[in-house]
């Protein structure tokens, strides 16, 4: 397999999936790209021989970037691992053609094995390459298939088992929506800005200081992508602070720990707040919006927290109150966290409050509990010589913002 730059004009997207089992669906794909003006590369993650068209990339050569041989994973008899070992191959091969600028778009089709293979390789792609996933899966829980990337799914409505009237339409859109965003990513301006990359992470309760920190941020010549903490943003934050993509990360809003912590929908995974500290990246924390657990509508709420308190942020979120203990566990896990962290680390904690609910006369006002969490917080941190800063102010005051804008510009500059 060839990883020179492709030729400029003609955009080129991959196709990847097994062609022993989807074959034909794999070949209309390719038939309608080709139509529409757009190169096409074929990658081979089946582990049987191939029906309806010549991949350039053989599962052989697949099988061999995963480390293994077909003829083995054949041999073995499990299909599991098989998927698995495929999908690792596939994203490698792809990562390599990505990398050498041979790709303008990757496409996808299949059931729940086809997608899994297809999330590996989509995986392994950078942000901003189009990735599209034609897939049976797409009308329940996606984020299996989307992880921290920018990835489209289409549902494929029937099965891809074949090309009929209904996959036919669908699958032609596919093409045509791939063809369109590789079309315009090969015409895409090359030009980069310059500017230094830092990450913030952000909530509708924080959005104030976030927005006050990436003003202030942005005047001091950064450029800011902000992260919603919904899960998936605070693992995108992580992803791109383990690629070394970022020159700081202003992590405020911290949120997703208290999900990991007690069981909400919204949880980053046990890693949140690693990446930064491991990866050497000069890093300001903040315990924003640790006093909210996030679910569903109140009707998903695990009985088991019948007798909390909840706030319904909207018809489809439900709030539910952090407790002392819980709070002071979250300032524990925090406090680790940053003092384990390989480069310039500062932790600041507002005095006033932790979200816009965690105000006087809001509904998740709890003095007892915030102080917990700050105090389990400071002993951790001082335990490891590490200093807790204490602002008299409500985390979206302009002046809690600016303290953290401003260290962590001071962080960046002298590591520079």
């Amino acid at each position: 397999m060839s990883t020179a730059p492709k030729e400029a004009g003609m955009p080129t997207v991959v196709l990847v999936g097994t062609l022993d089992t989807k074959g034909p669906d794999y070949a209309y794909l390719a038939e309608r790209l080709r139509a529409l003006g757009v190169d096409v590369l074929v990658v081979d993650a089946g582990t049987a021989a191939p029906r309806g068209l010549t991949p350039d990339v053989t599962a052989d050569e697949v099988a061999e970037a995963a480390g293994t041989t077909v003829a083995e994973l054949v041999s073995a008899g499990d299909r599991g691992a098989a998927v698995t070992a495929m999908g690792r191959g596939a994203a490698a091969v792809v990562g390599r053609l990505a990398a050498a600028g041979r790709v303008d778009g990757v496409l996808a089709a299949g059931g729940s094995g086809g997608s899994s293979i297809a999330a590996a390789v989509l995986a392994a792609c950078p942000v901003g390459l189009p990735k599209l996933l034609v897939s049976t899966m797409a009308s329940g829980d996606v984020s299996p298939y989307v992880g921290a990337k920018d990835v489209a799914i289409m549902y494929s409505v029937v099965d891809v088992a074949g090309v009929n009237r209904i996959s036919r339409l669908v699958l032609g859109n596919a093409a045509a929506a791939m063809a369109g965003m590789a079309r315009d990513r090969s015409r895409a301006d090359t030009a980069t800005d310059a500017r230094p990359i830092v990450a913030a992470s952000m909530f509708g309760v924080t959005t104030p200081a976030v927005e006050a920190a990436k003003a202030r941020l942005e005047e001091l010549g950064y450029e800011v992508l902000v992260f919603h903490a919904t899960g998936a943003g605070g693992r995108a934050l992580e992803g791109l602070a383990q690629a070394g993509l970022l020159a700081g990360v202003l992590d405020l809003t911290t949120t997703e720990l208290a999900d990991d912590l007690v069981g909400g929908v919204l949880t980053a995974g046990p890693d949140r707040l690693t990446a930064a500290g491991a990866a050497g990246v000069p890093q300001v924390i903040a315990p924003g919006a640790l006093d909210m657990v996030n679910f569903g509508p109140v009707d998903t709420v695990p009985e088991r927290f019948a007798d909390r308190l909840f706030f319904v942020h909207n018809p489809t979120v439900t709030l539910m109150r952090t407790t002392a203990d819980e709070m002071a566990e979250l300032g524990r896990r925090i406090g680790a966290k940053a003092a384990a962290a390989t480069g310039p680390t500062e932790v600041f904690w507002p005095d006033g409050g932790v979200s816009a609910l965690d105000a006087p006369g809001q509904p998740f006002a709890d003095p007892a509990a915030d102080t917990a969490c700050r105090d389990a917080l400071a002993a951790t941190l001082a335990a490891h010589g590490r200093t807790l800063h204490r602002v008299d102010a409500h985390v979206n005051a302009p002046e809690f913002a600016a303290a953290m804008a401003d260290t962590l510009h001071r962080l960046i500059q002298r590591g520079a």
